[in-house]
């Protein structure tokens, strides 16, 4: 099997940083990608500025890959859009990549060649069987000695529902239902003069919110869902954040709190979607609390994984995150603390499927706040392990930055509940904001 390619799935930062450690490692890559360019996903939340530098934002296996094509390096101090992240960073990556790399190629399924999931006898003798759906609809197979899921989360946003299922009413509802960010710029008519619910706790709840505030258009109403009993840690770190930018994004919303647009709406859990006869939506929780008027939802409450196609894959996930068992208690918002996620590697990310492995946003599950240098780490640490050496894939060569937090989601989820460490009780409240027109993320 040493002759077959290894696939990697998606060409977004984390896949191709993947290819970069493989390339480097003498191993093949072959990048397999539905969309018809690198960071499809990236692309659509373009408008979007991060909030990790360019520093943290380019693998030192993929640069040491481009520099001979004389690519310049970005201003390691400043921040991207993701727009220019894709421009500057993705796309010629790809190309140094080259025939590595596979557009229009969707991976719908993979195996064992010859043996579906109950076979014991002989399997990891087998390459991996990956089908591939292209972009004319024909179907193939590619032979591989080993495969790294890094397809991310991006297509698959939780729903506003509070079940993890959609509310009732909410999928009749989507026509006034956005699940990712949007760009405000180009949809100022959807949105500015409505009633605006904006619904999530994230670092993508706290964008959508600064921006909309920051339109300050006459008679937009902000109504801000948290299913967490009381604001708790929703700001974040502020100045104790090591990443500054993540932690001016919480201080924007938290002093634009004094200023007043925005209800916020504290142990709000959407049961139900009901469509007025203007058209218009009211959001009804569990207990029966009812928001009136809606024109439009952004519903910012998170993402996870696809597994459907990994049916045939014997992974070994954490029943709670859908995560790598040994990685999910690392990264479990409920129970993490100070917002450090220890940096990790192969280990925590095998699976009883020797040499599969999920990296990238994938492999935390419904975990949130992944960054992209955790996802570097983790390749690199995959591509040592699948070239022998197990000295490097088992070193620790990534430092992460405090968020400036204790205490994760859970420990805010009733009224009047208490923190550990650094953060204080949180009690319910409602509040009123407006913000400056500024976007990080």
């Amino acid at each position: 099997m040493s002759e077959l390619p290894v696939v990697v799935v998606g060409a977004g930062p984390v896949g191709l940083a993947a290819a970069a450690q493989l390339r480097e490692r003498r191993l093949r890559p072959l990048v397999l990608e539905r969309g018809e360019r690198a960071g499809a996903a990236v692309a659509e939340w373009h408008h979007v500025r991060l909030f990790s530098p360019w520093s943290e934002l380019v693998d030192a296996a993929a640069a040491r890959l481009l520099e001979p094509t004389g690519w310049t390096r970005p201003d390691a101090g400043s921040y991207p859009t993701g727009a220019e992240w894709a421009e500057r960073y993705l796309r010629p990556l790809a190309e140094a990549l080259g025939g590595q790399v596979r557009f229009g190629a969707e991976v719908i399924g993979v195996a064992r060649r010859g043996r579906d999931r109950i076979v014991d006898s002989g399997r990891d003798g087998e390459p991996f069987s990956v089908h591939v759906r292209t972009i004319d609809g024909a179907e193939e197979r590619v032979l591989a000695q080993a495969v790294i899921d890094a397809s991310g989360t991006w297509p698959a946003p939780n729903p506003l529902g509070g079940e993890g299922l959609p509310a009732i009413g909410e999928r009749a509802a989507a026509d006034r239902i956005a699940y990712r960010v949007p760009d405000f710029a180009t949809e100022k008519p959807r949105y500015a003069g409505k009633h605006v619910v904006i619904a999530g706790s994230g670092h993508s709840a706290l964008t959508a919110l600064v921006a909309l505030a920051g339109l300050g258009e006459p008679g937009t109403r902000i109504s801000w869902v948290l299913r967490r009993g009381g604001i708790g840690n929703t700001f974040g770190g502020g100045e104790a954040d090591q990443l500054p930018a993540r932690g001016a994004l919480g201080l924007r919303a938290k002093e634009a709190v004094d200023a007043g647009l925005v209800t916020v709406v504290t142990g709000f859990r959407t049961e139900a979607v009901e469509r007025a006869g203007d058209g218009r939506l009211a959001l009804v929780s569990a207990d029966g609390a009812r928001i009136e008027a809606v024109d439009e939802v952004i519903a910012l409450t998170g993402f996870r994984p696809e597994l459907s196609w990994l049916s045939e894959i014997r992974l070994e996930l954490d029943p709670t995150l859908q995560a790598p068992v040994a990685l999910a208690p690392l990264v479990d918002p409920n129970v993490h603390s100070c917002g450090t996620v220890y940096p990790h590697g192969v280990k925590e990310l095998s699976h009883p499927e020797q040499n599969f492995y999920l990296a990238g946003m994938k492999s935390y599950g419904r975990a949130p706040t992944f960054l992209a240098q955790t996802g570097y780490e983790q390749v690199r640490s995959i591509a040592a392990a699948l070239a022998g050496d197990h000295e490097a894939a088992a070193r620790v060569e990534l430092i992460m930055a405090e968020t400036g937090v204790c205490g994760g989601a859970g420990l805010f989820d009733e009224p009047g509940s208490g923190a550990s460490g650094c953060c204080g009780p949180a009690e319910p409240e409602t509040l009123t904001l407006s913000a400056p027109p500024a976007v990080s993320r």
